[in-house]
């Protein structure tokens, strides 16, 4: 009669090196897993960086160019709304060119956004922790100092950059 499981137990040295080879071909796999997310990191906490450093220098071209396409139409919306209501007659697509290229209405917008947030607040008072990442989306998890909450940046990676969502972040009306 044939046993129905038969188990073959392999000798010591045979194990080890087994299991070494294993972890051979394995380690490189992780460590380069590991310098991947290394690198991932960098480039979102970068990104994120560089908006507030040029909300810093007041620089609209370069905020705009590092906020996302969800945050960019939003604020096309708000501004074509209000200046609609001022009685200007623009069109949705002149704002966003204006807002592009850092233009009269862009200048207008976020110098009334930077006279109510200091990005030096998140620069030089904050904490940042870098949060869950995953695919084309990433967490950063900013403390200032004399907070004991965290806020939450949203990261989107959109035609390759990491981008800052503001308003995936911090809106109201989600």
């Amino acid at each position: 009669m044939i046993s129905a499981v038969q188990t073959k137990k392999f000798p010591p040295p045979v194990f080890f090196i087994v299991v070494a080879l294993l972890c051979f071909v394995a380690l490189p796999t992780v460590a380069f897993a590991a310098a991947a997310d290394v690198k991932e990191e960098t480039e979102i906490l970068n990104a994120a960086e560089s908006v507030f450093l040029s909300m810093a220098k007041k620089d609209c071209p370069a905020i705009w160019k590092g906020i996302t396409t969800g945050t960019q139409n939003a604020i096309v919306r708000n501004v074509h709304k209000a200046v609609v209501k001022e009685g200007m007659i623009i069109s949705e697509v002149e704002v966003r060119a204006d807002l592009e290229k850092g233009g009269g209405l862009a200048q207008d917008y976020w110098g009334g956004y930077l006279s109510r947030f200091d990005p030096k607040t998140v620069l030089e008072e904050s904490r940042w922790t870098m949060g869950e990442f995953k695919n084309d989306r990433g967490e950063i998890i900013l403390r200032h100092q004399k907070s004991d909450y965290d806020a939450r940046l949203k990261m989107f990676r959109e035609g390759g950059l990491w981008k800052v969502g503001l308003d995936e972040s911090f809106s109201t009306r989600q």
